[in-house]
């Protein structure tokens, strides 16, 4: 009957030893959270840039077996045209720069004279 006190007083303290190291240990409850959140977190990011390489891919092979995409990028980006073709060549007439009137001996701007 002697051993029971100490038996119990060894398990009270081996059950607080372990809950020590489960909530504040290495690989603790705090710990596997923050991971799990950094793994969401990449998975995220990861699906960004699986979305961006695809995007690219199909690009790029558009690219090689398509002259649409590559003629419409020469349009675009270089200005080329087709041999048979019209250019036309739209511009914008650019406003003068405001004038200011010429200043006198004294300063005052000069009137225009009737």
């Amino acid at each position: 009957m002697r051993k029971a006190p100490w038996l119990l007083l060894v398990l009270v303290l081996l059950l607080g030893w372990l809950q020590y190291k489960f909530w504040f240990g290495v690989g603790s409850s705090g710990q596997v959270v923050a991971l799990e959140q950094q793994v969401e977190s990449q998975k995220r990011e990861n699906a960004g840039l699986q979305e961006r390489n695809d995007a690219l891919a199909a690009e790029v092979e558009d690219l090689k077996s398509g002259e649409s995409a590559v003629e419409e990028r020469a349009r675009s980006e270089l200005g080329m045209i087709k041999p048979g073709e019209k250019f036309y060549r739209v511009v914008e007439p650019v406003p003068p720069p405001p004038v200011t009137g010429g200043e006198g001996s004294d300063g005052d701007t000069a009137e225009p004279s009737p």
